[in-house]
């Protein structure tokens, strides 16, 4: 049988081990791009590389373009660097621009050239409900509405080839790296965890959910669609 390989960036924690294992139990054959390997027993192809090097990640997408029939991508590799308006630096901004928005831009234009031939494609990016807004998140936000933009670009420019382009935005999912830069102490963290209309945070496994619905063959007329995974956080919220 054919093999169906995804290709899923920072995909060996949280909610890329998340995402990676679900997609691994349905017969896919993720091939994870992270700087700590996977956990062990996962069926996976694995490629140690710091996403933020750029011309050793155009160098390693052009190899497994070269190796594998890629037909499915999950942009999910991300750094947040919290800070406040002022206290946030032009290098920090750079370099989660760099990571969240242009290794994503990297990674399509390697993989579309293979899924135009095969006339089928997946992209899934993984945004955040952070683009609605929410404090000490400039440099984050901003680069989870770049990718959130160039998806609908992406959908509109490949509808034509079979390829669809979608958005996942996950709200506050339980992961350590949520916990890292949410401490649970902060009041502004509990505001969050309590306005949650299902009343938890979310586990990696929702997020993998929403990404897998998108990868499917079946989900052919749905494109530049961005979903909220976020447990009815962002329901009413005035984003105007």
């Amino acid at each position: 049988m054919k093999k169906e390989y995804v290709v899923i960036t920072g995909g060996s924690q949280g909610i890329g081990a998340g995402i990676a294992s679900r997609l691994s139990g349905e017969g896919y054959l993720p091939i994870i791009l992270d700087q700590v390997e996977p956990a062990k027993g996962l069926d996976a192809e694995f490629y140690k590389i710091d996403l933020s090097h750029t011309q050793a990640t155009v160098q390693l997408m052009d190899e497994i373009a070269s190796k594998y029939p890629v037909t499915r991508l999950v942009n999910n590799v991300g750094i947040v660097r919290p800070a406040l308006l002022e206290n946030t630096s032009l290098e920090d901004f750079n370099q989660v621009m760099l990571l969240n928005a242009q290794t994503a831009l990297i990674c399509v234009k390697a993989l579309v050239p293979l899924m135009r031939k095969q006339k089928y494609g997946r992209i899934v990016s993984i945004t955040s409900r952070t683009v609605l807004g929410k404090e000490m998140r400039t440099a984050y936000s901003a680069s989870k509405g770049a990718l959130a933009a160039m998806t609908r670009t992406w959908a509109l420019e490949l509808a034509a080839d079979g390829i669809t382009a979608n958005a996942v935005a996950p709200g506050p999912i339980e992961t350590e790296a949520f916990k890292k830069n949410n401490p649970l102490t902060d009041p502004r963290t509990q505001a969050i965890v309590n306005g949650i209309p299902v009343k938890r945070l979310g586990a990696p496994a929702d997020v993998a959910q929403a990404v897998s619905f998108f990868l499917d063959k079946k989900s052919g007329f749905i494109t530049g669609q961005t979903l909220y995974v976020c447990g009815g956080l962002t329901v009413g919220l005035n984003t105007i």
